[in-house]
C-alpha cells in the first residue's frame, strides 16, 4: 500500500477507532486524532490492547506514527465483536 493511499485512509478514518499495522510487525489500536502528510496521531485505548499508561492521560493529540512506517489501516470496530 502506497503512502498516499495510507494518508487517504487515515483522513477518511479521522476520529474513528482503528487498527494500525506497522512495518516492524507491531499492531496499534486507538482513535485517530490528527493526520498530516507525514504522521498520523493515535490516541491509544486504555487496557491490554493499547498502551494503557501515561500516554493516554490527555497528552495532546496522542502518539505520532510516521505514515511511511504504516503498512495497513483498518477500522477497529471490525475486530471488536
Amino acid at each position: 500500500m502506497s503512502q498516499s493511499n495510507i494518508y487517504g485512509l487515515c483522513c477518511r478514518y479521522h476520529g474513528r477507532d482503528v487498527r494500525l499495522n506497522g512495518r516492524d510487525g507491531r499492531v496499534h489500536y486507538g482513535r485517530i486524532t490528527r493526520v498530516t502528510r507525514n504522521h498520523v496521531w493515535l490516541r491509544p485505548f486504555p487496557g491490554p490492547r493499547g498502551y494503557g499508561f501515561f500516554f493516554y492521560g490527555g497528552y495532546g493529540f496522542g502518539i505520532p506514527f510516521a505514515i511511511g512506517a504504516i503498512t495497513g489501516v483498518a477500522l477497529a470496530s471490525a475486530f471488536f465483536w
